[in-house]
């Protein structure tokens, strides 16, 4: 520090200390109740298990058997042998925790409504589509709870009634439910808002907070100019405060703001704001409405949590919990940080999904080509597979930016073992099978999982009129090419024979219509074939979607990297409907979300698109990982 007063003679040294401090703890994390003893033999375990020398990790699927956090493949495993927090009660021995001379009272009487035992929440904001970011918050929080017996709170963060919706607020504890959790209590900020309101009375009696009547923009950024409201008696505040929540002042006209510091050097933090808006929940009672400052660590209190679990930006704001607990004399959690999880190759701020909806480029928030929880859920990703991948990600203080494919493998493992397999075409080709052996169709027997046939069957139907795939079919041979040509017979799944080619029928236009084909048996043939295709007899029509990449750029909301803004930088081929593909039939009874491995193609799931008539499907992944991309 002195070295660096020195060099920097003009700088604000409380802000230069902020900044050391915060870059020492994302270097070394947080102290553990191991670093305060004296040094011994044995080489103290870090609280966290954190990618030092790097604030952002890209990282790979190569990468991740060697990452360090990388070896667990349960949330719950990963939670018990690789997350080491305080135990509960234990608050005091946590760096950074204050401790005043009521704390030991307030966690004794804290650990007698607990009893010792573990809490977390999970408080989204109710104005938006989880994403897969949040899908690391939902493990981590639930799961520490869980894999530790203790309980977790869904609290939707409802203070902002300007973009707050009931289908947010359903849908949020949908994809929590989804994920396998479920919530001890669902609660909402605006439960507590009576007493949010008295203890900001407290704080202004207290001498520790005022009415502000700067604007939004005077106080915007890091150096604001003080308010020359500061220091106006407590009696005035309060009658102001009584104002504000009357209606009696304008929107916008003053605020409420507490008397501390950030990390980051933010001074007066805003505890409320002026909203002449309706809540969901509250209807016209407020017109004063507690930010997220105020009233994160308030709720906490109120609510007991014993570990608070946020995402790394607001390790700038831990401070300020400490202070506003302490300075109203109530528990005071402890927040530990983590860094967040980020994908490339799309955007996940929910201002720039409303963009893409409004801009017609996706249809909705659960668009299958967007990484919110809902559009990977539609395109038909298993939500044991998130959870895996959230496990793998391990719990680091590093924000993780990960490439797609390291997902996907996750999904295609997941999909390997649960999908059933089927046959469908997506650009069929008719064969007239003109010597068929059997007088009508037949139903054949087929393993549900090849390679396990206990797992169970289905039936298919095999006729003499059929359909292959148009690229299973060369009119000309080529080198390489171990399929259907005039001089090569291929192989039927399945069916236990294979086709000889006898002759080709075109349209006017000259494409191919139909093939006639002779049958033999696989046990007949005097050479095996090369290769065995896949193929549909009496089948049933669907559409299938196939999508790609909605980005072309890793970063596409940077602007050194997309001068002119993500809407430019849309892949417009991201989405091709198959309209007029063929299914086998023993998918006619398929449910929304039921997944199938269609072989040799991929893995798909039905879309809630679907219909009596018709069934739509969403390719999720590939087979095999695209080595194009």
């Amino acid at each position: 520090m002195t070295a660096a007063r020195l060099k920097l003679q003009w700088a604000d040294g409380k802000a230069i200390k902020n900044e050391v401090d915060i870059q020492i703890l994302d270097l070394l994390g947080p102290k553990t109740e191991a670093d305060m003893k004296q040094p011994s033999k044995n080489k103290a375990k870090p609280v966290i298990e954190v990618q030092k020398n790097e604030k952002t990790s890209n990282i790979k699927e190569s990468e991740i058997q060697s990452n360090g956090v990388a070896e667990v493949t349960t949330v719950a495993e990963m939670m018990r042998t690789k997350v080491h927090f305080h135990k509960p009660g234990e608050n005091y021995k946590t760096d950074g925790y204050v401790i005043t001379p009521k704390t030991m009272d307030l966690l004794k009487e804290h650990l007698e409504i607990t009893k010792g035992g573990i809490r977390t929440r999970f408080p989204p904001e109710p104005n938006g589509i989880l994403h897969i970011g949040h899908a690391k918050a939902i493990n981590i929080n639930f799961g520490y709870a869980e894999a530790h017996n203790g309980i977790c709170f869904l609290r939707y963060d409802d203070t902002n009634p300007e973009k707050e919706e009931e289908k947010f607020f359903t849908g949020i504890r949908d994809i929590v439910e989804w994920l396998g959790y479920k919530p001890y209590k669902i609660t909402h900020s605006s439960d507590y808002f009576e007493q949010l309101y008295e203890w900001a009375k407290d704080l202004i009696k207290k001498g520790l907070a005022y009415v502000c009547h700067q604007t939004a923009d005077e106080i915007k950024g890091y150096n604001p100019p003080p308010s020359p409201w500061r220091d106006r008696p407590c009696e005035e505040s309060l009658q102001l405060f009584e104002d504000m929540r009357k209606g009696k002042i304008d929107e916008g006209a003053a605020t409420l703001r507490m008397k501390c510091t950030l990390e980051e050097g933010k001074i007066d933090p805003v505890a409320y704001r002026i909203k002449f808006l309706p809540h969901t929940r509250t209807g016209d009672k407020w017109c004063i409405y507690p930010t997220y400052d105020y009233t994160h660590c308030l709720c906490d209190s109120i609510e007991h949590i014993s570990h608070s679990l946020c995402t790394k930006e607001f390790q700038s704001r831990r401070s300020s919990y400490y202070w506003l607990c302490n300075a109203l004399d109530i528990y005071c959690p402890v927040q530990w940080e983590y860094g967040r999880l980020s994908m490339s190759y799309t955007v996940t701020s929910k201002r720039k999904i409303a963009k893409l909806i409004t801009e017609g480029i996706v249809d909705n928030w659960d668009d299958p080509r967007l990484f919110t929880l809902t559009a990977l859920r539609r395109r038909g990703f298993p939500a044991e597979a998130i959870n895996q991948f959230c496990a793998k990600m391990g719990v680091t203080t590093a924000q993780a930016v990960v490439d797609p494919h390291m997902l996907e493998s996750f999904v295609r493992d997941v999909l390997n073992s649960t999908a059933p397999r089927v046959m469908a075409v997506l650009d069929p080709i008719c064969v007239n099978i003109i010597n068929f052996p059997f007088s009508n169709t037949i139903q054949l027997e087929v393993p549900n999982f090849p390679s396990e046939p206990e797992r169970g069957t289905h039936q298919i139907p095999f006729g003499a009129t059929l359909y292959i795939e148009r690229s299973d079919f060369k009119e000309t041979e080529e080198k390489g090419y171990r399929r259907l040509t005039p001089g090569q017979d291929v192989g039927l799944r399945h069916a236990g024979y294979t086709l000889h080619f006898e002759n080709i029928v075109k349209d006017k236009s000259g494409k191919i219509s139909e093939l006639q084909c002779k049958c033999i048996k696989v046990t007949e043939v005097t050479e095996k074939p090369k290769a065995f295709i896949h193929w549909v007899s009496s089948p049933l029509n669907c559409e299938i979607r196939l999508y790609e990449r909605l980005f072309r750029h890793k970063n596409p909301d940077d602007t050194s990297e997309v001068p002119h803004g993500f809407i430019s930088d849309c892949n417009k081929d991201s989405l091709q409907i198959i309209g007029g593909a063929l299914i086998d039939v023993s998918v006619k009874n398929a449910k929304v979300y039921d997944k199938f491995q269609f072989e040799r193609i991929g893995f798909f799931s039905v879309d809630p698109d679907s219909h009596q008539d018709k069934l739509v499907f969403n390719r999720t992944v590939l087979l095999k990982e695209d080595s194009g991309k």
